[in-house]
């Protein structure tokens, strides 16, 4: 039996297990998919020790991302521009690392909104951290050919124009009701709004109505921003969807064998959810 799994700490909340031993089930796959909570400090012990733990493969979570790529030596180009892996897979007796962040926020929206066109519109992204810069580049390599960057501290934001070029910018509140009307895309990148953190205090009544909102936070499913959002008439896009989209590649280096995101995968996922919340 092949053995993958998610490390983390905290990592018992984690849905991918949930996502990948559906996967697994679905295939017939002689294999299963499980939680390993490792400490901050003991991402380096976990990769020295990962030839002989049986395993084909692993996911990777807060607080390791950064950790993990460090204690490579095989990333690729996408882990490579983010300084960060969230996927660390196996080739002839390698370890290797990537990061499916990027392409999961970007296939979540194809597959909700996919009249969009990210070629000919203007973003703004609000948060400049890891998952910022992971959206960042997949939507510079979409072609995206303005993206605005709302942040508390303009320092990280000209850290992200430097490393991605003038095609990122600062856009500071007091001045930047014109670039929030000619936005065709919100993305908050920050955990404000989810579950046991504070509320994103962000008002959007200098975006069109057309503007689409969305939110990587999953838990709850529908955040302040969306809600705000659905209240106004505004398309929205949730985080579930780019949770579930970001493994699939992961899925597919470890098995051979690309999964698809299905409604029924989504609804489980979204019960499970719902479930916590209540």
């Amino acid at each position: 039996m092949k053995k993958v799994c998610i490390i983390g700490w905290p990592v018992t909340y984690s849905r991918s297990p949930m996502i990948h031993n559906y996967w697994i089930k679905q295939h017939g796959i002689d294999a299963v998919y499980e939680r390993t909570a490792v400490q901050p400090g003991g991402i380096a012990d976990f990769i020295s020790s990962f030839p002989e733990s049986g395993l084909v493969g692993c996911n990777v979570t807060a607080p390791h991302k950064e950790a993990a790529f460090h204690a490579l030596h095989n990333v690729d180009v996408a882990a490579q521009r983010l300084g960060a892996v969230n996927t660390l897979y196996v080739r002839n007796g390698s370890l290797h690392g990537t990061n499916t962040d990027g392409e999961g926020y970007l296939a979540n929206l194809r597959q909700s909104h996919p009249t969009y066109d990210i070629r000919n519109g203007c973003v703004i992204v609000i948060g400049a951290g890891g998952a910022a810069k992971a959206i960042i580049g997949a939507l510079i390599d979409a072609g995206a050919p303005r993206i605005a960057i709302i942040n508390r501290t303009i320092a990280r934001t000209e850290a992200l124009q430097n490393q991605f070029g003038t095609i990122v910018e600062p856009l500071r509140l007091e001045n930047g009701a014109s670039a929030m009307a000619d936005c065709d895309l919100l993305i908050n990148t920050t955990s404000l709004g989810m579950s046991g953190q504070p509320q994103l205090d962000f008002d959007l009544g200098n975006f069109s109505k057309s503007t689409i909102v969305s939110d990587i936070v999953y838990s709850p499913m529908q955040t302040p921003l969306l809600v705000q959002a659905q209240i106004r008439g505004n398309p929205t896009l949730g985080g579930l969807g780019m949770l579930l989209h970001q493994a699939v590649r992961g899925f597919e280096l470890w098995f051979a064998i690309r999964p698809e995101v299905t409604t029924e995968l989504y609804d489980i996922v979204a019960a499970d959810l719902s479930g916590a919340q209540n």
